[in-house]
């Protein structure tokens, strides 16, 4: 059988730049080669684009970089290349690719950018196409999908920063009537909980607007509920399954991006613990819910909340390329689900290449 070859995009102008890197490293060590010829394909932190053909060890903390194992890279828009162009001293090389599976994570990889230049230039990709991908990085426009799918989720409101600037005063003052506190500020479009607070008073939400205006230009405000926070890793096309479903533990106040990705300290209970089994299966039919009402293809991880009081699940986020580090939850929901990590991969792929 004939090997296909697949680029794996890592880096990637981002504020998660440096979790890429890790993820992208868990990635590649772990496709099978016996099938697939990886290409390493990155994006410094400025947007320039490289070929590395070193050691994956060097990938973490940007080491890649300073070696002698990078050369100028692209991919091409034009359908008729087809994959990598590389920018030899000898010349201009293609490189042919049968698909890409992007691990960037956040802005310019989860967002429909890469996912649209890869659809441009006709290379099947792993994960969500454009629109899709767009959709679910914009919590406001999730937001608005989930409730118009009639998907349970917590009271919000979202505001352009041009607007909020006329009136604060007038914006806050209705937003804490609306929602109460405590209240989550986050920007529409940061990716996995940066710039996001808890506001628990009036001065705290106006220093939460600000930091999270610093990393977008619309910022959401949710009410906050009181519960356990518990996700689900979904797989597939047109008939996408559900993972069991885990529970963090959070060593902090909420999970927050340094818990999720920096300390370690974040505990995981998989399968979730404080929750019944038929909650676990209305948490993994609600996921499915919500990848299908956003066009979801591919892969994500499904995030909720189960409210202690109530026992009421309600939607949080989504995340269509969740992290694939040695600590991320969506390969060890699979893990624990009876897919091993490599078998994964290659099922992403494969459901990659049926969508070309």
């Amino acid at each position: 059988m004939d090997k296909k070859n697949i680029a794996v995009i890592f880096g990637g102008v981002s504020s998660e730049h440096a979790v890429s890197c890790v993820s992208a490293q868990s990635v590649i060590d772990n496709i099978n080669r016996d099938k697939y010829n990886v290409y390493m394909l990155g994006i410094t932190v400025d947007g320039k684009w490289y070929l590395f053909e070193g050691d994956t060890a060097l990938l973490p903390k940007d080491c890649w970089l300073d070696t002698r194992f990078i050369t100028p890279a692209f991919i091409s828009p034009d359908s008729a290349a087809h994959g990598i162009t590389v920018l030899r001293e000898s010349g201009c090389e293609i490189i042919y690719l049968d698909a890409v599976h992007p691990v960037l994570h956040g802005k310019n990889g989860e967002d429909g950018t890469i996912q649209g230049l890869c659809q441009l230039a006709g290379i099947p990709f792993v994960g969500c196409d454009h629109l899709s991908s767009a959709m679910c990085m914009d919590k406001a426009f999730t937001n608005m999908t989930a409730d118009i799918a009639g998907i349970r989720q917590a009271k919000w409101r979202a505001v352009l920063e041009y607007e909020y600037i006329k009136n604060p005063e007038a914006f806050l003052e209705e937003a804490v009537a609306y929602l109460d506190f405590p209240i989550f500020v986050k920007p529409a479009n940061a990716g996995s909980s940066v710039g996001i607070s808890k506001a628990k008073d009036m001065a705290g939400l106006k220093e939460a607007m600000a930091i999270a205006f610093k990393e977008d230009k619309k910022v959401v405000l949710e009410q906050f509920i009181d519960g356990f926070e518990v996700e689900c890793a979904v797989l597939g096309n047109d008939e996408p399954q559900a993972s069991t479903v885990g529970e963090i533990l959070p060593a902090k106040e909420f999970y927050d991006y340094e818990a999720k990705y920096i300390s370690g300290s974040t505990g995981l209970a998989i399968p979730a613990k404080n929750i019944s089994a038929e909650k676990i299966e209305q948490v993994r039919s609600a996921a499915v819910q919500v990848y299908k009402a956003l066009g979801c293809a591919g892969l994500s991880r499904v995030d909720f909340f189960v409210e202690k009081q109530s026992g009421e699940v309600y939607f949080n986020e989504i995340n269509t390329l969740p992290g694939f580090t040695s600590i991320s939850m969506y390969p060890k929901l699979w893990e624990a689900s009876g897919v091993p990590y490599s078998e994964l991969l290659d099922k992403l792929i494969v459901l990659a290449l049926n969508r070309a």
